[in-house]
């Protein structure tokens, strides 16, 4: 996702997700023009860092039939793929919203990404906050 974030306006397949939850809010949640928070999690400093759109409808992620990806997954077959993804198009890059930034806002509290114990980066985000994190950026 680096590479999205430093061709703006580039459309990428979201590959490599490889959690059951996420890969569900993928697969059942996400649509066509929804936005997307860039969220970097693996990180020095966890934060969201760019903005995006989600630009496809889910299809399977081909790196898990490559047995040359480090996301290959030799249980998951083609007539029954186990992972899914979205492409993204990126529309900004951002300041780094870091995490303890986030988590001293009240009005961001509710956030899925900043409930303790929460280990997933790709969570639903309600439109109260996406419009308080848009703000916050500036963009």
């Amino acid at each position: 996702m680096d590479d999205a974030l430093a061709a703006l306006q580039s459309t990428v397949p979201w590959t490599g997700v490889r959690n059951y939850q996420a890969r569900n809010f993928m697969r059942d949640a996400m649509r066509i023009g929804d936005g997307v928070l860039f969220y970097h999690s693996s990180c020095a400093e966890p934060g969201i860092v760019g903005l995006a759109r989600v630009a496809s409808a889910p299809y399977p992620d081909p790196t898990q039939f490559d047995p040359a990806s480090p996301y290959f997954d030799p249980a998951s077959k083609q007539e029954s793929p186990r992972w899914m993804l979205v492409d993204v198009q990126v529309t900004r890059k951002t300041r780094n919203l870091t995490l303890p930034e986030m988590r001293s806002i009240p009005q961001l509290a509710g956030m899925l990404v900043l409930k303790k114990g929460n280990r997933l980066s790709i969570t639903p985000v309600e439109p109260g906050h996406w419009r308080l994190i848009v703000e916050l950026l500036g963009a």
